[in-house]
């Protein structure tokens, strides 16, 4: 598909809980991959270290994401007036919806939490399934904002 040339991008501000794991994640993808449509970002209510664990193996995959870090809302980076708020968890979404610093359409996609794959029983099976959650979210990514346009279907 041909990429929209456009003049201006529209500011996409991805939220999970604290910032440390699938918005990064979106973030990166996004930046990476359509940077000349849109300015990404990621916060979250709260911050936290990104996942040590999603950095290792995003860089082992060929992704580097090591500059990246945890942002709260009161960030000074964010844009005070974005144009979209991506929530990637259900219950962000549901705890915040109606309560957030920005005044932006809502685009949900509830991703699972980190504590799916908790249970890895070694190194290897962790790193495979950070490998194909950073895969999903990458995918989504690459699907969902292809298109510009089509951001407005999404929004709740």
């Amino acid at each position: 598909m041909a990429r929209r040339k456009t003049s201006k991008k529209l500011k996409i501000i991805f939220v999970d809980e604290v910032n440390d794991l699938q918005s990064q994640i979106a973030e990166h993808f996004l930046r990476e991959e359509y940077g000349d449509m849109y300015e990404a970002f990621s916060a979250g209510p709260k911050k936290d270290h990104i996942n040590c664990e999603l950095i290792s193996v995003m860089y082992q995959d060929g992704y580097d994401m090591r500059r990246q870090r945890s942002k709260d809302f009161d960030f000074p980076g964010l844009p005070k007036k974005p144009d979209y708020i991506v929530f990637l968890e259900e219950s962000t979404y549901d705890l915040l919806k109606d309560v957030m610093p920005w005044d932006a359409k809502q685009i949900l996609k509830g991703f699972r939490r980190e504590d799916s794959y908790k249970g890895a029983t070694d190194d290897l099976e962790l790193a495979k399934t950070i490998s194909s959650f950073v895969e999903s979210v990458r995918v989504w990514v690459l699907e969902t904002f292809s298109d510009p346009d089509k951001l407005e279907e999404l929004t709740r």
